[in-house]
């Protein structure tokens, strides 16, 4: 039976789902954790990255009952943004920075002010926020020039596996070798416009004008592109089949959008350490403001997204502060009485991507002497999904039809409080699937069609899983809660309100 292997390498771990390649049934799955980070500074060693592929590739085996020569393809989803400083032998200059890494604000700021926000919104579809790589590579520049002088290859986290599993191997020439990435992955980097499909080499000339930045760049693929094979020695190490073939790749919620089978109007809410909120489209979207993100898909489409840096760590640190675990959280959460003057929280525990407010921290507004656990546990929940929805209403306001399905999906997914208040707040049917891992899913499915010289999106249709309704609108008017929260997180945003 061949099988087909899709990675997903997030912030906090790697995990490896294998699939049936001709049913797409899942057959089992292994992950191996990362060394934590913590924002501003997230940083982590891509020597890590491969290690946790390699367990993680032996678990799901072992859990699937499958011998290393069934795996007959492998795809590679992972978090975006991040920047893989690479020198002329492929080693690795110094720790990958992250996509929730903000130390690049100020060079983000300059940047902008010297292309425009309005130009550089209109070439690649989004306003770069501190995350995006254009950003760290001027952080690099002017904060540890040593390092910038050594750059010789500019890769992101699943270009830098991608090319560890076609053969990649550090200390060897780079420009010996070919690195490659995908379209939706390189959409996020601030110099990759995908409505015209190419570079912005002029862009990073801004940043140095010296380098030669054409010769820098991995090749951007399509979504149904061979990268490779497997060599020998590599697929002895993850344990797969030589000469396995190797996909493009593509970015993390790029790929879950596949897992998931998401078509154009309708909805996802990612509930992970972020909160992603993300349609499909076949068009790009251009939001000046810089709230909506109009990055290309895993298809060949565009996948317009929002991101926020504060999800469900926030109701984590809040059933902390209340001595209580997840469970009795939601307990209090749903038991909490729905008062128009109740407390509020603005949840930028961490600074916050979406809107841009790197320097920003939490706000609990509406406090009184009754204010109960079931209160402030509500506020937990209710903080992190008005500030998701909040971005929600200016993907509709760009021109966005999102009257489709809503799902929720992440680690958060499975909490009947946060359902409960997506239902809530959006007024609409809430809903979720069967699919355990949708990114790792979804680059799965990418394997497949390139194993099979498919279009990716009929892998996507085919393999999508069912959804059902898990809550529905409580009838509760959120018009005041909204207004009031807004108020709230403007005021939480604004410079200095915090630090001097």
């Amino acid at each position: 039976m061949p099988v087909v292997a899709g990675v997903d390498s997030s912030t906090q771990s790697t995990t490896v789902v294998l699939r049936d390649a001709d049913t797409g049934a899942t057959l089992g799955s292994g992950r191996a954790p990362h060394t934590p980070t913590f924002p501003p500074v997230s940083e982590q060693d891509p020597a890590e990255w491969w290690a946790a592929t390699v367990l993680a590739f032996g678990r799901a085996r072992e859990n699937a009952g499958i011998a290393a020569d069934d795996i007959v393809a492998v795809s590679v989803a992972a978090q975006c943004h991040g920047l893989v400083p690479l020198d002329a032998e492929g080693r690795v200059i110094r720790p990958a920075k992250l996509w929730n890494d903000t130390t690049a604000s100020a060079e983000i700021a300059a940047l902008t002010e010297r292309i425009g926000g309005d130009a550089w919104t209109d070439r690649i579809g989004t306003l770069p926020p501190p995350s995006f790589t254009i950003g760290k590579l001027a952080w690099l520049k002017a904060r540890e020039p040593e390092h910038f002088t050594r750059l010789a290859g500019v890769l992101l986290p699943h270009d830098y596996l991608t090319w560890r599993l076609t053969g990649g191997t550090p200390g060897a020439s780079l420009r010996s070798e070919r690195t490659v990435t995908d379209r939706s992955d390189a959409s996020g980097t601030g110099y990759y416009s995908a409505p015209e499909g190419r570079y912005l080499t002029e862009v990073l000339e801004l940043v140095d004008a010296q380098k030669a930045w054409a010769d820098m760049l991995p090749e951007v693929l399509g979504p149904s592109e061979q990268a490779g094979t497997v060599p020998a020695a590599t697929a002895a190490e993850l344990g797969v089949r030589a000469d396995a073939v190797v996909g493009a790749g593509a970015g993390d919620q790029h790929a879950s959008a596949v897992g998931l089978g998401i078509a154009p109007g309708e909805l996802a809410y990612v509930l992970g350490t972020s909160g992603v909120v993300f349609t499909t489209s076949e068009f790009p979207v251009f939001d000046h403001s810089g709230i909506v993100n109009a990055v290309a898909d895993a298809t060949g489409a565009y996948l317009p997204l929002i991101c926020t840096l504060n999800a469900a760590k926030v109701t984590d640190t809040v059933a902390r502060l209340l001595g209580a675990d997840h469970g009795e959280l939601e307990r209090l959460a749903l038991a909490a009485p729905r008062e128009a003057d109740r407390p509020l929280l603005v949840a930028y525990l961490d600074g916050e991507r979406t809107p841009n407010r790197p320097h920003s921290r939490g706000l609990l507004a509406g406090l009184s002497s009754e204010t109960s656990r079931e209160d402030l546990a509500l506020a937990a929940f209710e903080g992190v999904v008005l500030g998701m929805e909040r971005g929600q209403r200016r993907m509709q306001e760009t021109g966005l039809a999102l009257g489709g399905r809503l799902l929720v999906t992440g680690g958060g997914s499975g909490s009947a409080a946060y359902r409960q208040v997506i239902a809530d707040v959006t007024g609409r049917p809430v809903e979720i699937t069967d699919a355990v891992d949708a990114v790792a899913g979804g680059a799965a499915a990418q394997a497949a069609a390139v194993l099979r010289g498919a279009d990716i999106r009929t892998l996507r249709d085919e393999w999508a899983p069912a959804s059902r309704v898990v809550a529905e609108p409580g009838g509760h008017d959120y018009t005041r809660i909204r207004d009031t929260y807004t108020r709230a997180a403007d005021w939480a945003g604004l410079d200095g309100a915090f630090h001097d």
